[in-house]
């Protein structure tokens, strides 16, 4: 990422503040989470772009030199820990290498797993 303390405006500006290789996954990225919810809110959270479902926090993705980092808060990672064990996981995160293709298959199932928990908690 450019080295700025800015905080993107909006979620194309983060997009673009990346050279054109990463752009490319994260435009893919971005596509796929849209994909999986719709009905998602889009905007800029933590300085990357982050989701939101009934006012309750999604996803979030962020690009890094190496990889996209990609935030499916706690649950999402716990309920797919075996399928992202193939990856460079941190607490709450997954990092996709840039020399690999995204799983996309793999990040609308999860984005889905969310919207579902997301909407479970909305009729409580």
């Amino acid at each position: 990422m450019k080295a700025t303390t800015a905080t993107p405006e909006n979620v194309d500006e983060y997009i673009n503040s990346f050279p054109k290789d990463t752009q490319k996954y994260l435009k893919q990225m971005r596509a796929a989470i849209k994909k999986a919810a719709p009905k998602a809110e889009e905007g800029i959270g933590y300085k990357m772009p982050a989701y939101k479902l009934n006012g309750h926090p999604l996803v979030y993705f962020a690009g890094y030199a190496k990889h996209i980092g990609f935030y499916a808060t706690p649950t999402g990672h716990k309920e797919f820990k075996k399928e992202l064990s193939a990856y460079k996981e941190g607490k709450g995160s997954v990092q996709f290498p840039l020399d690999e293709a995204l799983p996309i298959a793999l990040i609308t199932k999860i984005v889905k797993f969310r919207v579902q928990e997301n909407l479970a908690k909305a009729k409580k």
